[in-house]
């Protein structure tokens, strides 16, 4: 079968379509004609072997996929040759087919699109994990979004919203602030691009303390890192959730004192180990989610779609920020 591998590590130039072997269902597995991969910033980080866990190569990047069941191994009843379905892979998403855990699949809506569901589990599985295992938020909570145009950031808003939340989104353009807009935000933050001056950074940090009001942000969703943390942090409320989820912009150096000050946590989110840990409470999350996606109140939000053979150009385009939204790769029509 053929396949987007990485063989070396380094940037998306590095590359290739070449074939592995076709797998095989083990017992509890099935096998997914892959028709879509949704594309997300740890595939720019895994090729260049920066990400928490490097898999032999050659690999293929890739971390959520959908498509169609083709075989089921032994002791699978729950699905059939035909299904279509979604589903998280960590990586090797980029594939004509694909192994996966029958129990780590899940059935797409007849009304959704293949693309539509290769983008839906891993923003969204990290968000809802994010605001309501690790942000404990609730109705009239203020919430702040940093990085909100992209995936994991529009995922925010519609929760958020559909959370009752007050929420407010960070973002480094016009274009995007829109497209916040249209998400749901109630208000919208365009900040420049780092790095800051110390001068830059306290206006930053003044900007956000405008937008939280008086009593500040009570959850502050941090997709960034980099030099816009440490402002953002600056505007959280007294015992407010400052939410870690990923570092495009470089891993911040936060000073302890911001958090006694205002006896506020810094929690991580590493929704993967979650889910993997509490398989039981998350499949409730993803109940949760796709009860929401037929109610209207979340949706994935595919902004681009890219050929098989052009999966590297994905990949850079989600490297350079320049993303809104979800980005897939078509790989079977």
């Amino acid at each position: 079968m053929r396949a987007l591998l990485s063989r070396a590590p380094g940037g998306p130039e590095t590359l290739e379509i070449g074939e592995l072997p076709d797998p095989v269902a083990k017992p509890g597995e099935v096998i997914v004609a892959v028709k879509a991969c949704a594309i997300n910033y740890p595939d720019v980080l895994i090729i260049q072997d920066k990400y928490q866990f490097k898999p032999p190569r050659p690999f293929a990047p890739g971390g959520e996929v959908s498509g169609v069941v083709e075989s089921v191994g032994e002791g699978v009843t729950a699905w059939k040759p035909g299904d279509r379905v979604m589903g998280n892979t960590g990586n090797g998403g980029l594939v004509e087919k694909i192994a996966m855990k029958a129990d780590n699949i899940y059935a797409i809506p007849d009304e959704r699109s293949f693309e539509e569901g290769a983008a839906m589990l891993l923003t969204y599985g990290t968000t809802i994990h994010a605001l309501v295992d690790r942000g404990n938020i609730k109705a009239g909570d203020n919430l702040l979004v940093l990085g909100a145009a992209g995936g994991v950031g529009l995922a925010a808003v519609e929760l958020g919203k559909a959370f009752g939340a007050r929420v407010v989104g960070a973002v480094s353009s016009e274009e995007k602030a829109q497209a916040v807009r249209d998400a749901g935000a109630d208000d919208v933050i365009i900040y420049g691009r780092a790095p800051f001056s110390k001068d830059e950074s306290k206006a930053l940090a003044d900007a956000f303390k405008e937008k939280a009001g008086k009593n500040g942000f009570d959850v502050i969703y941090d997709a960034v890192g980099g030099d816009y943390a440490e402002p953002a942090l600056r505007s959280i409320a007294w015992e407010g959730r400052y939410l870690v989820i990923g570092f495009p912009a470089g891993i911040p150096k936060i000073a302890l004192n911001l958090t006694l000050l205002k006896s506020c946590d810094i929690r991580g989110v590493f929704w993967g180990a979650y889910a993997a840990r509490e398989p039981v409470k998350n499949r409730a999350s993803i109940k949760q989610l796709f009860d929401l996606w037929a109610e209207g109140k979340i949706a994935p939000k595919v902004t681009e779609i890219f050929p098989f053979d052009r999966g590297g150009d994905a990949i850079r385009k989600m490297e350079s920020r320049a993303a809104i939204g979800k980005l897939v790769v078509r790989v079977a029509d």
